[in-house]
């Protein structure tokens, strides 16, 4: 257990650069001291002792900020920076070596039942405030910017951005023009945009109508 909880603190060192010393990883990270109530948590999910799992995930929500459903599956070397509002249903289950971003959700879509929340794999990253639903999965090495919305599979070696969260990259290759991280697709703004297209092109139209009009009075 010792050289589990070392091997989480290791992964911060690399992952976070304001990190400095064992003893401020240790009493100040809340991302680690979510996962090492889940781990507690989940050992007594899997007996089936599902009223104390979930007391000891409620209250680590309270002192983290973190909601990690017991039932979670969670690999190794998994590193939640910040993690204020980050969500991970009951059927998620993270592979080895991922990292989420604050405000990350991976949820379900609905009332349904079984598997119902995303699985990610190995080395994936989820970027600031992106949410990923249902039953779907992020592919090895894959990137979700921050603030996209993922609702389908997701290959390995991709990135996807936007909502819809779109792949823009994969296997090293633009699919289309990237994106910085913080400068995602406005589906919102384009609609309007192509509104106010088409409200100019019947103003010209009418204005057209208008002249002929007026010609054939004259």
């Amino acid at each position: 257990m010792l050289k589990r909880m070392k091997e989480d603190m290791d992964v911060v060192f690399e992952q976070d650069p304001a990190a400095r010393t064992y003893v401020e990883v240790f009493l100040t990270y809340s991302g680690l001291h979510a996962i090492w109530a889940h781990r507690i948590a989940h050992v007594f999910f899997r007996k089936k002792l599902f009223f104390i799992a979930r007391v000891i995930s409620q209250i680590s929500r309270f002192f983290t900020g973190i909601e990690i459903h017991p039932g979670a599956k969670i690999g190794r070397r998994f590193f939640i920076d910040h993690g204020m509002g980050v969500v991970i249903g009951e059927t998620c289950e993270i592979g080895d070596n991922v990292t989420i971003f604050q405000g990350v959700t991976l949820g379900g879509t609905g009332k349904e039942k079984g598997k119902r929340h995303p699985t990610i794999k190995d080395n994936a990253l989820i970027s600031t405030g992106a949410k990923v639903l249902g039953s779907i999965t992020i592919g090895e090495n894959s990137k979700v910017g921050g603030g996209a919305v993922v609702v389908k599979d997701v290959p390995d070696n991709c990135t996807v951005v936007g909502v819809p969260g779109r792949i823009v990259i994969q296997d090293g290759v633009k699919v289309r023009r990237d994106l910085d991280h913080h400068n995602l697709p406005d589906p919102v703004a384009d609609k309007l945009k192509q509104m106010q297209a088409e409200i100019d092109k019947l103003k010209s139209e009418l204005e057209r109508e208008k002249e002929r009009s007026h010609s054939n009075v004259n």
